[in-house]
Protein backbone atom coordinates (compact mmCIF):
# COMPACT_ATOMS: atom_id res chain seq x y z
CA UNK A 1 0.00 0.00 0.00
CA UNK A 2 1.49 3.10 -1.05
CA UNK A 3 -0.62 5.80 -0.04
CA UNK A 4 -2.37 6.10 3.56
CA UNK A 5 -3.62 9.37 5.45
CA UNK A 6 -0.73 9.68 7.98
CA UNK A 7 -2.98 8.96 10.89
CA UNK A 8 -3.76 6.03 9.22
CA UNK A 9 -0.01 5.03 8.56
CA UNK A 10 1.88 2.57 11.02
CA UNK A 11 4.70 4.30 13.33
CA UNK A 12 8.13 3.74 11.03
CA UNK A 13 8.91 1.49 14.65
CA UNK A 14 6.63 -1.06 13.80
CA UNK A 15 7.19 -1.24 10.17
CA UNK A 16 10.79 -1.83 10.93
CA UNK A 17 9.69 -4.65 13.73
CA UNK A 18 7.69 -6.51 11.71
CA UNK A 19 10.40 -6.54 8.74
CA UNK A 20 13.34 -7.02 11.31
CA UNK A 21 10.97 -10.04 12.54
CA UNK A 22 10.26 -11.27 9.34
CA UNK A 23 14.20 -11.36 8.28
CA UNK A 24 15.11 -13.30 11.22
CA UNK A 25 12.83 -15.74 10.90
CA UNK A 26 13.89 -16.34 7.48
CA UNK A 27 17.47 -16.61 8.37
CA UNK A 28 16.46 -18.75 11.24
CA UNK A 29 14.70 -21.23 8.94
CA UNK A 30 17.40 -21.22 6.54
CA UNK A 31 19.54 -23.68 8.52
CA UNK A 32 16.52 -26.54 8.63
CA UNK A 33 15.53 -25.79 5.23
CA UNK A 34 19.24 -27.28 4.08
CA UNK A 35 17.36 -30.26 4.37
CA UNK A 36 13.72 -31.15 2.84
CA UNK A 37 11.41 -33.31 2.48
CA UNK A 38 8.84 -34.95 5.40
CA UNK A 39 9.14 -35.62 8.77
CA UNK A 40 10.71 -38.53 10.50
CA UNK A 41 8.45 -38.71 13.16
CA UNK A 42 6.49 -36.48 15.83
CA UNK A 43 8.91 -36.14 18.00
CA UNK A 44 11.35 -35.07 15.06
CA UNK A 45 8.84 -31.96 14.46
CA UNK A 46 9.70 -30.77 17.75
CA UNK A 47 13.74 -29.92 16.50
CA UNK A 48 12.25 -27.39 14.67
CA UNK A 49 11.50 -25.42 17.48
CA UNK A 50 15.67 -25.23 19.00
CA UNK A 51 16.40 -21.19 17.94
CA UNK A 52 14.82 -18.53 20.98
CA UNK A 53 12.41 -16.80 17.76
CA UNK A 54 10.69 -20.15 17.05
CA UNK A 55 9.69 -20.77 20.66
CA UNK A 56 7.83 -24.12 20.94
CA UNK A 57 4.28 -23.57 19.99
CA UNK A 58 2.04 -24.00 23.22
CA UNK A 59 0.05 -26.68 21.10
CA UNK A 60 2.84 -28.85 20.48
CA UNK A 61 2.19 -29.66 24.18
CA UNK A 62 -1.17 -30.99 23.97
CA UNK A 63 -2.09 -31.54 20.26
CA UNK A 64 -3.24 -34.75 20.71
CA UNK A 65 -5.17 -34.13 24.17
CA UNK A 66 -9.21 -33.81 23.66
CA UNK A 67 -9.65 -31.59 26.82
CA UNK A 68 -7.19 -29.38 24.52
CA UNK A 69 -9.05 -30.35 21.50
CA UNK A 70 -12.32 -29.10 23.65
CA UNK A 71 -10.67 -25.94 24.43
CA UNK A 72 -10.21 -24.85 20.76
CA UNK A 73 -13.67 -24.42 20.47
CA UNK A 74 -14.25 -22.03 23.47
CA UNK A 75 -11.34 -19.93 23.64
CA UNK A 76 -8.70 -19.89 20.70
CA UNK A 77 -8.90 -19.25 17.33
CA UNK A 78 -12.59 -19.87 16.13
CA UNK A 79 -14.53 -19.38 19.46
CA UNK A 80 -17.47 -18.41 17.73
CA UNK A 81 -18.96 -21.41 15.71
CA UNK A 82 -19.69 -23.64 19.03
CA UNK A 83 -23.95 -23.52 20.06
CA UNK A 84 -25.77 -25.44 22.32
CA UNK A 85 -27.06 -28.79 20.93
CA UNK A 86 -30.99 -28.56 21.41
CA UNK A 87 -31.53 -31.80 19.21
CA UNK A 88 -29.18 -34.30 17.63
CA UNK A 89 -29.57 -33.02 13.58
CA UNK A 90 -30.56 -36.26 11.08
CA UNK A 91 -27.22 -35.91 9.52
CA UNK A 92 -25.14 -36.85 12.52
CA UNK A 93 -27.01 -39.89 13.43
CA UNK A 94 -25.40 -40.80 16.66
CA UNK A 95 -26.81 -43.03 19.08
CA UNK A 96 -26.89 -43.93 23.12
CA UNK A 97 -24.85 -47.01 22.15
CA UNK A 98 -22.15 -45.23 20.28
CA UNK A 99 -22.00 -42.40 23.36
CA UNK A 100 -22.41 -44.90 26.33
CA UNK A 101 -18.98 -44.94 27.28
CA UNK A 102 -18.30 -40.99 26.64
CA UNK A 103 -21.42 -39.42 28.72
CA UNK A 104 -21.00 -40.00 32.39
CA UNK A 105 -24.03 -42.30 32.77
CA UNK A 106 -26.26 -40.12 30.89
CA UNK A 107 -28.79 -40.93 28.00
CA UNK A 108 -28.54 -39.00 25.05
CA UNK A 109 -31.59 -36.91 25.48
CA UNK A 110 -30.71 -36.78 29.44
CA UNK A 111 -27.15 -34.80 28.62
CA UNK A 112 -29.34 -32.56 25.92
CA UNK A 113 -31.91 -31.95 28.28
CA UNK A 114 -29.19 -30.56 31.17
CA UNK A 115 -27.87 -28.52 28.47
CA UNK A 116 -24.47 -30.17 28.03
CA UNK A 117 -23.90 -30.92 24.72
CA UNK A 118 -22.71 -28.93 22.23
CA UNK A 119 -21.93 -28.79 18.41
CA UNK A 120 -19.90 -27.31 16.03
CA UNK A 121 -21.15 -27.54 11.90
CA UNK A 122 -18.98 -26.27 8.96
CA UNK A 123 -21.62 -27.34 6.69
CA UNK A 124 -20.75 -23.69 4.80
CA UNK A 125 -17.27 -25.25 3.73
CA UNK A 126 -19.32 -28.05 1.49
CA UNK A 127 -18.52 -27.88 -2.31
CA UNK A 128 -15.63 -24.87 -1.84
CA UNK A 129 -12.97 -25.13 -4.82
CA UNK A 130 -9.74 -26.68 -3.29
CA UNK A 131 -6.63 -26.76 -4.97
CA UNK A 132 -5.66 -29.71 -7.29
CA UNK A 133 -4.99 -33.35 -4.96
CA UNK A 134 -6.16 -31.75 -1.87
CA UNK A 135 -9.22 -32.09 -0.13
CA UNK A 136 -11.24 -30.01 2.54
CA UNK A 137 -13.88 -31.75 4.69
CA UNK A 138 -17.07 -30.29 6.11
CA UNK A 139 -17.43 -31.58 9.26
CA UNK A 140 -19.99 -31.49 12.31
CA UNK A 141 -17.95 -32.24 15.97
CA UNK A 142 -20.65 -32.78 18.88
CA UNK A 143 -19.18 -32.48 22.27
CA UNK A 144 -20.12 -32.97 25.75
CA UNK A 145 -19.18 -30.68 29.23
CA UNK A 146 -18.32 -33.25 31.88
CA UNK A 147 -18.71 -32.94 35.39
CA UNK A 148 -15.50 -30.97 35.88
CA UNK A 149 -17.11 -28.75 33.45
CA UNK A 150 -14.52 -29.64 30.67
CA UNK A 151 -15.21 -29.67 27.28
CA UNK A 152 -14.81 -32.60 25.46
CA UNK A 153 -15.49 -33.82 22.02
CA UNK A 154 -17.50 -37.36 21.64
CA UNK A 155 -17.90 -37.68 18.06
CA UNK A 156 -16.71 -36.43 14.74
CA UNK A 157 -18.28 -36.40 11.34
CA UNK A 158 -15.87 -35.23 8.58
CA UNK A 159 -18.88 -34.76 5.76
CA UNK A 160 -22.26 -33.55 6.23
CA UNK A 161 -23.88 -36.62 4.87
CA UNK A 162 -23.69 -39.91 6.90
CA UNK A 163 -22.57 -43.17 5.19
CA UNK A 164 -20.56 -46.22 5.03
CA UNK A 165 -17.53 -43.90 3.78
CA UNK A 166 -18.19 -41.30 6.13
CA UNK A 167 -18.94 -42.91 9.47
CA UNK A 168 -19.00 -41.04 12.72
CA UNK A 169 -15.35 -41.53 14.88
CA UNK A 170 -15.67 -41.90 18.93
CA UNK A 171 -13.01 -41.00 20.92
CA UNK A 172 -13.07 -44.84 21.75
CA UNK A 173 -11.80 -45.60 18.39
CA UNK A 174 -7.78 -46.31 17.85
CA UNK A 175 -5.51 -43.50 19.07
CA UNK A 176 -3.87 -42.62 15.78
CA UNK A 177 -6.99 -42.59 14.01
CA UNK A 178 -8.77 -40.69 16.42
CA UNK A 179 -5.91 -37.98 16.12
CA UNK A 180 -5.95 -38.18 12.38
CA UNK A 181 -9.71 -37.64 12.42
CA UNK A 182 -9.12 -34.75 14.65
CA UNK A 183 -6.02 -33.32 12.59
CA UNK A 184 -8.99 -33.22 9.43
CA UNK A 185 -11.21 -31.33 12.15
CA UNK A 186 -8.94 -28.61 12.80
CA UNK A 187 -7.84 -28.19 9.05
CA UNK A 188 -11.44 -27.31 8.05
CA UNK A 189 -11.88 -25.12 11.01
CA UNK A 190 -8.69 -23.22 9.97
CA UNK A 191 -9.93 -22.61 6.77
CA UNK A 192 -12.82 -20.87 8.42
CA UNK A 193 -11.00 -19.40 11.00
CA UNK A 194 -8.57 -17.79 8.75
CA UNK A 195 -10.99 -17.04 5.90
CA UNK A 196 -14.02 -15.67 8.38
CA UNK A 197 -13.38 -15.24 11.88
CA UNK A 198 -10.25 -13.52 10.71
CA UNK A 199 -9.70 -12.17 7.67
CA UNK A 200 -13.61 -11.62 6.93
CA UNK A 201 -14.98 -10.61 9.86
CA UNK A 202 -12.68 -8.46 11.12
CA UNK A 203 -10.36 -6.98 8.23
CA UNK A 204 -12.60 -7.13 5.50
CA UNK A 205 -15.59 -5.90 7.25
CA UNK A 206 -13.67 -2.99 8.71
CA UNK A 207 -11.73 -2.34 6.35
CA UNK A 208 -15.15 -1.65 4.38
CA UNK A 209 -15.93 1.16 7.69
CA UNK A 210 -12.42 2.90 6.66
CA UNK A 211 -13.01 2.56 2.92
CA UNK A 212 -16.42 4.44 3.30
CA UNK A 213 -14.10 7.41 4.33
CA UNK A 214 -10.76 6.89 2.59
CA UNK A 215 -11.82 4.82 -0.58
CA UNK A 216 -8.71 2.41 0.07
CA UNK A 217 -8.44 -0.98 -1.24
CA UNK A 218 -5.51 -3.38 -0.60
CA UNK A 219 -6.86 -7.05 -0.55
CA UNK A 220 -5.37 -7.71 -3.72
CA UNK A 221 -1.92 -6.99 -1.80
CA UNK A 222 -2.69 -8.87 1.29
CA UNK A 223 -4.06 -11.95 -0.14
CA UNK A 224 -2.21 -12.79 -3.57
CA UNK A 225 -2.50 -15.35 -5.92
CA UNK A 226 0.50 -18.01 -5.18
CA UNK A 227 1.36 -16.04 -1.87
CA UNK A 228 0.96 -17.68 1.53
CA UNK A 229 -2.46 -18.76 1.68
CA UNK A 230 -1.96 -21.18 -1.78
CA UNK A 231 0.77 -22.57 -0.19
CA UNK A 232 -0.62 -23.33 3.41
CA UNK A 233 -4.28 -24.10 2.98
CA UNK A 234 -5.54 -26.61 1.04
CA UNK A 235 -8.26 -24.56 -0.56
CA UNK A 236 -5.82 -21.79 -1.46
CA UNK A 237 -7.34 -18.61 -2.64
CA UNK A 238 -10.06 -19.34 -4.71
CA UNK A 239 -11.03 -21.30 -1.75
CA UNK A 240 -10.84 -18.28 0.63
CA UNK A 241 -12.46 -15.94 -1.51
CA UNK A 242 -15.55 -18.33 -2.29
CA UNK A 243 -16.22 -18.53 2.21
CA UNK A 244 -15.26 -14.89 2.39
CA UNK A 245 -18.10 -14.39 0.15
CA UNK A 246 -20.60 -17.05 1.40
CA UNK A 247 -19.84 -15.68 5.10
CA UNK A 248 -19.73 -11.77 4.81
CA UNK A 249 -22.93 -11.95 2.72
CA UNK A 250 -24.89 -13.53 5.39
CA UNK A 251 -23.22 -11.49 8.77
CA UNK A 252 -24.97 -8.86 10.31
CA UNK A 253 -23.97 -6.12 12.74
CA UNK A 254 -26.90 -6.45 15.05
CA UNK A 255 -26.18 -10.15 15.62
CA UNK A 256 -23.03 -11.40 14.51
CA UNK A 257 -21.42 -7.82 15.32
CA UNK A 258 -23.22 -7.58 18.49
CA UNK A 259 -21.99 -10.35 21.25
CA UNK A 260 -25.01 -10.81 23.65
CA UNK A 261 -27.20 -11.40 20.43
CA UNK A 262 -24.74 -13.34 18.99
CA UNK A 263 -24.45 -15.53 22.30
CA UNK A 264 -28.35 -15.19 22.33
CA UNK A 265 -28.74 -17.01 18.88
CA UNK A 266 -25.83 -20.08 19.89
CA UNK A 267 -28.11 -20.66 22.69
CA UNK A 268 -24.74 -19.54 25.02
CA UNK A 269 -25.92 -16.45 26.40
CA UNK A 270 -26.29 -18.14 30.00
CA UNK A 271 -22.85 -18.12 31.90
CA UNK A 272 -24.00 -21.26 33.46
CA UNK A 273 -24.15 -22.78 30.32
CA UNK A 274 -20.89 -24.46 29.30
CA UNK A 275 -18.51 -22.41 31.99
CA UNK A 276 -15.11 -23.14 30.56
CA UNK A 277 -16.33 -21.01 27.82
CA UNK A 278 -13.27 -18.58 28.32
CA UNK A 279 -13.61 -16.28 25.45
CA UNK A 280 -17.47 -15.60 26.22
CA UNK A 281 -16.62 -14.94 29.57
CA UNK A 282 -14.21 -12.45 29.39
CA UNK A 283 -15.25 -11.16 26.11
CA UNK A 284 -18.55 -9.94 27.92
CA UNK A 285 -16.51 -7.90 30.37
CA UNK A 286 -15.01 -5.86 27.01
CA UNK A 287 -18.52 -5.42 25.62
CA UNK A 288 -20.25 -4.05 28.09
CA UNK A 289 -17.14 -1.66 29.35
CA UNK A 290 -17.40 -0.65 25.39
CA UNK A 291 -21.10 -0.07 24.93
CA UNK A 292 -21.03 2.04 28.52
CA UNK A 293 -18.14 4.23 27.21
CA UNK A 294 -19.56 4.81 23.91
CA UNK A 295 -23.08 6.03 25.20
CA UNK A 296 -21.56 8.25 27.46
CA UNK A 297 -19.32 9.43 24.77
CA UNK A 298 -22.11 9.54 22.05
CA UNK A 299 -24.74 11.17 24.05
CA UNK A 300 -22.08 13.62 25.14
CA UNK A 301 -22.77 15.33 21.82
CA UNK A 302 -26.26 13.87 20.75
CA UNK A 303 -28.54 14.42 23.75
CA UNK A 304 -31.79 14.28 21.85
CA UNK A 305 -32.19 12.09 18.56
CA UNK A 306 -33.15 14.85 16.69
CA UNK A 307 -29.73 16.21 17.01
CA UNK A 308 -28.88 13.24 15.48
CA UNK A 309 -30.83 13.14 12.87
CA UNK A 310 -30.23 16.54 11.56
CA UNK A 311 -26.05 15.68 11.39
CA UNK A 312 -26.30 14.97 7.80
CA UNK A 313 -22.73 14.02 8.00
CA UNK A 314 -23.38 11.28 10.24
CA UNK A 315 -26.49 10.20 8.42
CA UNK A 316 -23.90 10.37 5.22
CA UNK A 317 -22.21 7.65 6.84
CA UNK A 318 -24.89 5.47 7.89
CA UNK A 319 -26.20 5.42 4.33
CA UNK A 320 -22.44 4.38 2.83
CA UNK A 321 -22.63 1.38 5.40
CA UNK A 322 -25.69 -0.45 4.11
CA UNK A 323 -25.38 0.35 0.42
CA UNK A 324 -23.99 -2.17 -1.75
CA UNK A 325 -20.78 -2.85 -1.78
CA UNK A 326 -20.10 -3.19 -5.64
CA UNK A 327 -18.21 -0.98 -8.04
CA UNK A 328 -21.13 1.06 -9.00
CA UNK A 329 -22.30 1.73 -5.61
CA UNK A 330 -19.21 1.72 -3.70
CA UNK A 331 -20.72 1.24 -0.21
CA UNK A 332 -19.81 -1.74 2.83
CA UNK A 333 -22.59 -3.56 2.03
CA UNK A 334 -23.14 -4.25 5.98
CA UNK A 335 -26.17 -6.21 6.85
CA UNK A 336 -28.27 -5.89 10.29
CA UNK A 337 -27.29 -1.98 11.12
CA UNK A 338 -29.72 -0.63 12.92
CA UNK A 339 -32.08 1.93 11.12
CA UNK A 340 -30.89 0.73 7.70
CA UNK A 341 -28.70 3.61 6.51
CA UNK A 342 -30.95 6.39 8.45
CA UNK A 343 -30.11 6.41 12.31
CA UNK A 344 -33.35 7.88 14.02
CA UNK A 345 -32.39 7.26 17.15
CA UNK A 346 -29.07 7.73 19.16
CA UNK A 347 -29.21 3.76 20.40
CA UNK A 348 -29.00 3.65 16.89
CA UNK A 349 -25.62 5.16 16.40
CA UNK A 350 -24.32 3.17 20.04
CA UNK A 351 -25.19 -0.04 18.75
CA UNK A 352 -22.92 0.43 15.66
CA UNK A 353 -20.06 2.29 17.34
CA UNK A 354 -19.78 -0.42 19.98
CA UNK A 355 -19.89 -3.23 17.16
CA UNK A 356 -16.77 -1.11 15.22
CA UNK A 357 -14.79 -1.03 18.19
CA UNK A 358 -15.03 -4.07 19.67
CA UNK A 359 -14.64 -5.86 16.13
CA UNK A 360 -11.46 -4.09 16.18
CA UNK A 361 -10.04 -4.53 19.15
CA UNK A 362 -11.51 -7.28 21.11
CA UNK A 363 -12.47 -9.58 18.36
CA UNK A 364 -9.81 -9.37 16.34
CA UNK A 365 -6.75 -10.11 19.95
CA UNK A 366 -8.69 -13.20 20.32
CA UNK A 367 -8.44 -14.39 16.64
CA UNK A 368 -5.63 -13.38 15.33
CA UNK A 369 -3.15 -13.40 18.30
CA UNK A 370 -3.34 -17.32 19.24
CA UNK A 371 -2.17 -18.02 15.28
CA UNK A 372 1.14 -19.58 16.24
CA UNK A 373 0.27 -21.48 19.49
CA UNK A 374 -2.13 -22.65 17.31
CA UNK A 375 -0.51 -23.55 14.02
CA UNK A 376 3.13 -23.04 14.42
CA UNK A 377 3.02 -27.25 15.31
CA UNK A 378 1.37 -28.58 12.37
CA UNK A 379 -0.26 -31.46 14.40
CA UNK A 380 -1.88 -29.19 16.85
CA UNK A 381 -4.42 -27.16 14.01
CA UNK A 382 -3.23 -28.00 10.55
CA UNK A 383 -3.62 -25.27 7.47
CA UNK A 384 -2.46 -27.95 5.37
CA UNK A 385 -3.11 -31.51 5.02
CA UNK A 386 -2.23 -33.99 2.17
CA UNK A 387 -4.02 -36.73 0.81
CA UNK A 388 -7.88 -38.03 1.88
CA UNK A 389 -9.36 -38.02 5.58
CA UNK A 390 -9.72 -41.39 6.82
CA UNK A 391 -12.91 -42.83 5.79
CA UNK A 392 -13.13 -46.29 7.65
CA UNK A 393 -12.56 -46.81 11.33
CA UNK A 394 -9.07 -49.01 10.39
CA UNK A 395 -6.02 -48.21 12.33
CA UNK A 396 -3.84 -45.88 11.51
CA UNK A 397 0.14 -45.90 11.86
CA UNK A 398 2.22 -42.70 12.75
CA UNK A 399 3.91 -43.14 9.37
CA UNK A 400 0.45 -42.20 7.90
CA UNK A 401 -0.16 -39.18 10.37
CA UNK A 402 3.26 -37.75 9.12
CA UNK A 403 2.80 -38.57 5.38
CA UNK A 404 -0.59 -36.22 5.67
CA UNK A 405 1.34 -33.31 7.53
CA UNK A 406 3.27 -30.23 5.42
CA UNK A 407 6.74 -31.27 4.65
CA UNK A 408 10.01 -29.65 6.25
CA UNK A 409 10.07 -26.34 4.04
CA UNK A 410 5.84 -25.81 4.21
CA UNK A 411 6.15 -26.12 7.63
CA UNK A 412 8.52 -23.10 8.08
CA UNK A 413 6.27 -20.78 5.86
CA UNK A 414 3.51 -22.00 8.52
CA UNK A 415 5.77 -20.95 11.20
CA UNK A 416 7.11 -17.74 9.52
CA UNK A 417 3.82 -16.51 8.50
CA UNK A 418 1.92 -17.28 11.79
CA UNK A 419 4.87 -15.85 13.75
CA UNK A 420 4.55 -12.49 12.48
CA UNK A 421 0.62 -12.38 12.42
CA UNK A 422 1.20 -12.93 16.09
CA UNK A 423 2.78 -10.02 16.79
CA UNK A 424 1.89 -7.54 19.28
CA UNK A 425 3.18 -3.80 17.92
CA UNK A 426 0.53 -0.97 19.00
CA UNK A 427 -0.86 0.28 22.32
CA UNK A 428 -3.78 -1.33 24.29
CA UNK A 429 -6.84 -0.67 24.16
CA UNK A 430 -8.45 3.04 25.28
CA UNK A 431 -4.31 3.94 24.51
CA UNK A 432 -4.80 5.57 21.55
CA UNK A 433 -1.58 5.96 19.31
CA UNK A 434 -2.87 9.83 17.77
CA UNK A 435 -4.99 12.01 19.91
CA UNK A 436 -8.07 13.21 18.40
CA UNK A 437 -9.76 14.05 21.91
CA UNK A 438 -9.41 17.21 23.44
CA UNK A 439 -13.15 18.61 24.85
CA UNK A 440 -12.16 18.42 28.93
CA UNK A 441 -15.65 16.86 29.28
CA UNK A 442 -14.66 14.24 26.55
CA UNK A 443 -11.50 13.23 28.31
CA UNK A 444 -13.00 12.30 31.18
CA UNK A 445 -15.18 10.04 29.76
CA UNK A 446 -11.80 8.49 28.06
CA UNK A 447 -9.85 8.37 31.66
CA UNK A 448 -13.34 5.96 32.79
CA UNK A 449 -12.80 3.88 30.20
CA UNK A 450 -9.18 3.35 30.86
CA UNK A 451 -10.18 2.61 34.36
CA UNK A 452 -12.74 0.09 33.52
CA UNK A 453 -10.45 -1.28 31.36
CA UNK A 454 -7.47 -1.37 34.49
CA UNK A 455 -11.08 -3.23 36.34
CA UNK A 456 -10.88 -5.52 33.83
CA UNK A 457 -7.35 -6.63 33.84
CA UNK A 458 -7.26 -7.25 37.17
CA UNK A 459 -10.38 -9.54 37.20
CA UNK A 460 -8.94 -11.73 33.87
CA UNK A 461 -5.65 -11.77 35.54
CA UNK A 462 -7.90 -13.43 38.77
CA UNK A 463 -9.60 -15.72 36.76
CA UNK A 464 -6.61 -16.68 34.90
CA UNK A 465 -5.65 -18.07 38.28
CA UNK A 466 -7.85 -20.95 38.58
CA UNK A 467 -7.72 -21.52 34.90
CA UNK A 468 -5.78 -24.34 33.32
CA UNK A 469 -4.12 -23.27 30.86
CA UNK A 470 -4.89 -19.48 31.35
CA UNK A 471 -7.13 -17.43 28.94
CA UNK A 472 -4.63 -14.23 28.37
CA UNK A 473 -5.77 -13.38 24.97
CA UNK A 474 -8.20 -11.04 26.36
CA UNK A 475 -6.45 -9.29 29.11
CA UNK A 476 -7.07 -5.06 27.97
CA UNK A 477 -3.07 -4.89 28.49
CA UNK A 478 -2.68 -6.59 25.33
CA UNK A 479 -5.74 -6.16 23.51
CA UNK A 480 -4.21 -3.72 20.78
CA UNK A 481 -6.59 -0.85 20.15
CA UNK A 482 -7.45 -1.82 16.55
CA UNK A 483 -6.58 -4.15 13.86
CA UNK A 484 -2.66 -3.68 13.74
CA UNK A 485 -1.00 -6.69 11.93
Amino acid sequence: VKSLPPDEQFSNEYKWDIVKTKAQLILTSKLVMLTSGNWDSLADIRNVYTEKIFNLPTGADRWSNDLFFGLQRVCSLNHSLIELCTAIPEKLPVTDEMLKPLLQGLTLQEALDQKRLFICDLKILEGLPVRPDFVLCAPIGLFFVDSQQQLRPVAIQLFQKPGPDNPIFLPTDHSLTWALVKMWYNNADAAYHQSLTHLGFTHLLMEGVVVSTHRHRGLELLVCENGWVDKTMNFGIKGMFELIARGINSWRLDVHGTLPEDLKQRGLQDLNVLPCYHFRNDALLHYEAINKYVKKYVTLYYDTDEKLKEDWEVQAWAAELVKPRDNDKGGCGLLGVPGNGQFTSVDQLITVVTSIIYTCSVSHASTNFPQYDEYGFPPNYPGLLRGTPPKTKAEVTEAAILWALPDRPTTLDIMIVTKILSQRGTKPIGDFEVQYVFDDKAREIVDDFRRDMAQISKKIKERNLRRNPPYTYLDPDIVPNSISI
